[in-house]
């Protein structure tokens, strides 16, 4: 049966994904920016569909985001957060890795939505002008999210924050708030499982602190529903 399910949701979810990506296609030729970002949003909705009728998985999320501008830092454990950011999120401004910015289209939709592209090993240019756009973005009142982890990793796995966390942590100043997830339980694998999904929220951790401080509390945080 979950062999059944689990191809169900691949047929079901990948072949509306296409649909999706057509009409987001025709919305960068002929939309406006809100047809476009409602658009990409439908393609986190249609995940969240397909995962609750088709593999039987529902989402909880504990916890709330504080007012005004903020860093919210993910657990990165599936494709499923990463598709269900603006599920959790309200239009995010995402870091997301350079290579993708470079796929012909997807760094166009990218651009269009809203992605702030990080080089891995950027020079003082490319890190002036990344958060030049992270700010902008939360300017414009978009919360701001980051895998800090900087790849998926398995459930129950806790490896330390990539450098550049520390780095955009100071040059924005913003509070940070940490989301643990626990989907790689039910979702990082072939056969999917049923169960709930589950998002927990921290407080907010302050701007300003020591680079340790932030990220112990950070890495802490976001590893609070990692039970092997």
């Amino acid at each position: 049966m979950r062999a059944l399910r689990s191809l169900a949701y691949y047929l079901a979810f990948y072949g509306g994904s296409v649909l999706v990506v057509l009409a987001c296609i025709a919305m960068l030729l002929i939309g406006s920016r809100v047809q476009f970002r409602t658009t990409v949003d439908s393609w986190s909705l249609w995940q969240r569909f397909c995962a609750r009728h088709l593999l039987g998985i529902t989402v909880r999320v504990e916890g709330a985001l504080p007012p005004g501008p903020v860093l919210v830092v993910f657990k990165h454990e599936s494709f499923f957060e990463a598709i269900d950011l603006p599920q959790v999120l309200s239009y995010p401004g995402v870091f997301a890795k350079a290579e993708l910015m470079r796929i012909p289209l997807w760094g166009l939709a990218g651009n269009r939505y809203g992605l702030v592209s990080v080089e891995r090993d950027q020079g003082a240019k490319a890190l002036r002008h990344m958060i030049a756009e992270a700010r902008a973005l939360s300017a414009a009142g978009r919360p701001l999210a980051l895998f800090p982890e900087g790849t998926r990793v398995p459930h129950g796995a806790c490896p330390p924050l990539k450098s550049g966390f520390a780095g955009i942590y100071k040059l924005l100043a913003l509070p940070v708030v940490a989301v643990a997830v626990d989907s790689g339980r039910l979702y990082h694998r072939w056969w999917k499982l049923p169960g709930v999904i589950t998002y927990k929220l921290s407080d907010p951790i302050p701007p300003g602190l020591p680079r340790e401080e932030a990220e112990a509390r950070a890495h802490a945080a976001i590893n609070a529903l990692n039970r092997p």
